[in-house]
This record gives structure tokens, sequence and C-alpha cells, in this order.
């Protein structure tokens, strides 16, 4: 099965280990069903469209958007992410109410589905190609805060901004928590049948412990 991803460490990436805890995840309840995998990484904007024209059978770690059904069939959820603000320490921005934030610009990734509370609100972005791209425009003063996975910042400020990470902090309270699926492409003769087939995978390696070896194994 052809699989696309992004760059979204600790979940995906082709620079870890088994590329991310999110790719093993799913690769192995695919292989518990049966089912052969190879995984390709490309810029998430890329990702949405190789999917929209059914270039790929899955794409990996996808959050659900209702417009999206239009071109993809949701697994059952493998992870949730905890989403919210983070800022510099130097300007600690009271991020509890989201009308609160109009005068600032937030950094957003191109193509991610936000929160519906965060599109709702209709808040002055500003679009980078990933996660790494717009923490690198907080810490540069381009824009006043990012919205992120605790996680995926956290790894990035432990491995790839290391310099200066001290300088940006998590602002409590999260915004909110989004589930984290495959989604499989729609125009793909045969679609159901190996979602189907993924979802008794992933329960089999729920059942077995394999998810949970997975979970300890890679996501430090």
């Amino acid at each position: 099965m052809t699989l696309i991803a992004t760059d979204f460490p600790p979940f995906t990436s082709a620079d870890l280990p088994e590329q991310g805890f999110f790719t093993a995840i799913a690769q192995a309840s695919l292989q518990a069903a049966g089912y052969p995998s190879t995984v390709t990484f490309q810029p998430w904007a890329r990702v949405m469209a190789q999917m929209r024209k059914g270039q790929f059978d899955a794409v990996l770690a996808v959050w659900y958007q209702k417009q999206r059904e239009q071109f993809l069939a949701f697994s059952e959820p493998l992870w949730t992410n905890r989403i919210g603000f983070y800022g510099r320490a130097e300007q600690l921005i009271d991020v509890r109410q989201l009308a609160a934030l109009k005068p600032y610009t937030i950094g957003v990734v191109r193509d991610y589905a936000n929160p519906p509370q965060f599109d709702a609100a209709q808040l002055n972005t500003d679009a980078a190609v990933d996660d790494l791209g717009n923490l690198r425009k907080l810490q540069a003063g381009h824009v006043d805060l990012v919205l992120i996975d605790r996680a995926v910042a956290e790894f990035l400020l432990r491995t790839r901004l290391r310099e200066g990470a001290d300088q940006l902090v998590w602002l409590d309270p999260p915004l909110a928590s989004m589930p984290l699926y495959i989604g499989f492409a729609r125009n793909r003769p045969g679609y159901q049948r190996r979602l189907e087939a993924f979802n008794r995978g992933l329960a089999i390696i729920r059942a077995n412990g394999e998810y949970d070896r997975i979970i300890k194994r890679l996501s430090r």
C-alpha cells in the first residue's frame, strides 16, 4: 500500500527511527491486516494535493475536516493531539479568549486543519510550509504566536531549534484536542476494503500489546 506523510515529528518524519511512532503504528496495523506498505514524505500542501488526485492510497497523520470527507475516508483514530499556542517568553500573551488575539499575527501551517473555533475567530494568520518554519518565525519575531501541537513543538525545540529554545514557551490553556487519523483516498479503487482492513489491524495490535510497545519504544 502506498502511503504519504509530511514531516511532523515525533509522529511522522523520514529522519526518525522507523519514520516516527505514528508511522510505525500505521505500518504495523497494515502488516497485521496483510498489507505491506511504503511511505513517501512531502510538504503538507503537496500531500493534500496528491491525495485529492488519488495518487496515494492513504495519508498518515491527518486531522478531520468536513470538507476533507469529499476525498478522504477516515480510519479509527490512532492518537490525539493537544493543540494550542507557543509564544515568546518576553511577551506572554493571554490566550484564554480567542477574540482578544485579534491584534496579533499567528503562525499556522498551510493546508492544516485548525480547530473549528480558531477558524471561526477569523484571526490574523501567517502561513508557513511546516511547524519548524513557524517556530523559526516566532523566534525571529515575525509572528507573535504559533498554533501548534505541543508534542511537536517540544520535539522540534529539543532537537532542531536548541539554540534559543528557552525563548519560546507553551501558553496554557490548550485550545483543543484533535484526534489523528489515517485518511484513505476515496477515488482509489478498493479504498473501503483497505480502510476496513486497517481498522482490523489497528484493533489487533492494540489487543496484542504491539501498539503500546511501539509507543514505549519511539515516543520519546
